[in-house]
């Protein structure tokens, strides 16, 4: 595994498939309290599996994926709101 995905969410809090692939697991679900960097979901390319993390800590507000389905590069995996601050 390796931490590529770690850039492939951004700022507006979409999570993208960092390369063409297959998810092979969603760590992650709706509604889910999540931190930066924690992971989200594992997607298998060329053999290798890659592990995408939140880009912030804050919700899962759409997992848009799930085991098995194939991805395009740049497709959207999930989003993450912001935490509200208290």
């Amino acid at each position: 595994r390796t931490g590529a995905g770690a850039a492939a969410g951004r700022a507006d809090g979409v999570v993208r498939a960092p390369m063409p692939g297959t998810v092979v697991a969603a760590l992650a679900e709706a509604g889910q309290q999540v931190t930066a960097g924690q992971p989200l979901v594992i997607v298998e390319a060329m053999k290798m599996e890659h592990t995408v993390t939140a880009p912030a800590d804050g919700v899962v507000a759409e997992l848009t994926v799930k085991p098995g389905q194939p991805v395009r590069m740049d497709e959207t995996l999930a989003v993450i709101a912001p935490k509200e601050r208290t």
